[in-house]
């Protein structure tokens, strides 16, 4: 089970409780347990002390028999069992003793004063009195289980109710400082998910704390972001649809070119067309990807094998490539099943491979690798995974996420020089996450950048 907030409020709240109530349960036995108690003031020695004096006056005025016939009233009527010692610890009532009884009258004689004794429940209250000729009597009684102290069961019983309570309000507590955290974490993995409309205030309904006051903050930063990507994939559509009409214009001025230069321009006018088509093409594209995403246009998917498709793009690739000198190899393509758009997968690994072509080194090769999991691994889903390596300088740390934003340059120099838009890595990338798919660019050990693309494999 993941370490949340929630329970760890909720296991410190409670550990704190327990502790609490724990170390008073214990002080309390064991005060309970060395302490023969305090003398009970109340109403059960208020109604003992009666008893005892009028016990007293029977005796000294009718003797034992009649003290024998009150002391039985007095069982039957109060459900007290009780005797009457005087000062030579002597019985006067002719009844039989409880255990214990002249231990208890001996402490009662030596201290004018209620004494208890706790030896076997219930427990003995034994009760001085004085009579009016100003003897000293001490009465006895058997306390009904009712009248003594609570048993470690009744104490057990109090412990467990506090820690039931306690523990549901620890758990309501812990709730209550937990859920908005819980929520702002959905709304945020739903923002990196691509959901750019994820709020969290309108879920914490009328709570009014710094958390709110923090979830408020993360829907106004949600709102900022959503504005400009918004803005960005307005912007990313506008232009594509500009750049279409001074394409055909270039198209139309090639056939004139085309019609009235001589043989010798015929190559370099084919560039142009090659060139026009290409960037024609990556518009269409980009325009594609922009509607997708702006969710106007549904993905339409059909199984896609990409062990062929690789291979197919990496002998196209490597064809280009030996004209400078480079090469393009798979080194391992395992078949791998998944369900997409061919075209949009067959850009974003073409880009990939095109943009590890355009930095390798010479004489160096593009390595390509195919592998396919079936997601061994404890909540691991099947996925195929396709690694291109190049061989160049790399890019540095910092860069290896900001590659894949449209025309992001590394290096300005660089990227100018060979002809690079920033383009490539950013249409690979969209087009991967359109499929729920992710693209990863390392470093490689010993030199070259590592990208990996993710495509989950078809069910």
């Amino acid at each position: 089970m993941p370490r949340t907030l929630f329970l760890k409020i909720f296991v410190w709240f409670f550990l704190a409780l327990i502790v609490v109530a724990g170390m008073t349960f214990v002080v309390g036995e064991i005060r309970r347990m060395h302490e023969p108690g305090p003398p009970m003031h109340g109403p059960v020695e208020i109604a003992i002390g009666a008893y005892a004096q009028t016990a007293a006056e029977i005796y000294e005025r009718e003797g034992g028999g009649a003290l024998a016939a009150y002391m039985d009233r007095m069982q039957n009527g109060s459900g007290l069992r009780a005797v009457l010692f005087g000062p030579q610890l002597q019985e006067l009532s002719g009844r039989r003793m409880p255990s214990g009884a002249r231990e208890v009258a001996a402490r009662a004689f030596d201290t004018d004063k209620t004494e208890m004794a706790f030896g076997e429940p219930p427990p003995l209250m034994a009760r001085p009195v004085t009579s009016a000729r100003g003897d000293r009597y001490v009465l006895v009684a058997k306390l009904q289980p009712s009248m003594g102290p609570p048993p470690l069961a009744h104490h057990a019983m109090h412990l467990i109710a506090i820690l039931l309570v306690g523990g549901l309000f620890c758990y309501w507590l812990a709730r209550y400082l937990a859920s908005p955290v819980t929520k702002l974490r959905a709304a945020t993995r739903e923002l990196a998910r691509g959901n750019l409309s994820a709020r969290v205030g309108p879920s914490l309904g009328r709570r009014r704390d710094e958390l709110t006051a923090l979830a408020e903050d993360f829907d106004l930063m949600a709102e900022k972001i959503e504005s400009l990507i918004n803005s960005q994939r307005r912007l990313l559509g506008d232009i594509s649809h500009e750049l279409r009409s001074p394409l055909a214009r270039l198209n139309v001025a090639l056939e004139l070119a085309r019609q009235r230069s001589g043989p010798d321009a015929i190559s370099a006018l084919e560039r142009i067309q090659r060139e026009a088509e290409n960037l024609n093409e990556m518009i269409g594209q980009l325009l594609a990807i922009t509607r997708l995403e702006s969710g106007a246009q549904a993905l339409r998917t059909a199984e896609v094998d990409l062990a062929p498709l690789v291979r197919q793009i990496a002998d196209d690739a490597d064809f280009e490539a030996r004209s400078r000198n480079r090469t393009v190899q798979v080194k391992s393509c395992d078949p791998c099943t998944v369900c997409g758009s061919e075209e949009l997968l067959r850009r974003a690994i073409e880009n990939v491979i095109r943009n590890a072509v355009q930095y390798t080194a010479e004489k160096t090769a593009v390595e390509i690798e195919v592998h396919c999991t079936a997601g061994s691994k404890k909540g691991e889903a099947p996925h195929g995974t396709i690694m291109v390596r190049d061989h160049g300088p790399g890019v540095p740390e910092s860069s290896l996420t900001e590659i894949f934003r449209p025309f992001y340059r590394v290096e300005d120099a660089r990227d100018r020089a060979s002809g690079g838009a920033g383009l490539g890595l950013a249409i690979a990338d969209r087009s991967v996450r359109l499929h729920g798919g992710t693209v990863a660019a390392t470093n490689a050990a010993g030199g070259g950048l590592l990208v990996t693309i993710t495509l989950p494999l078809n069910p």
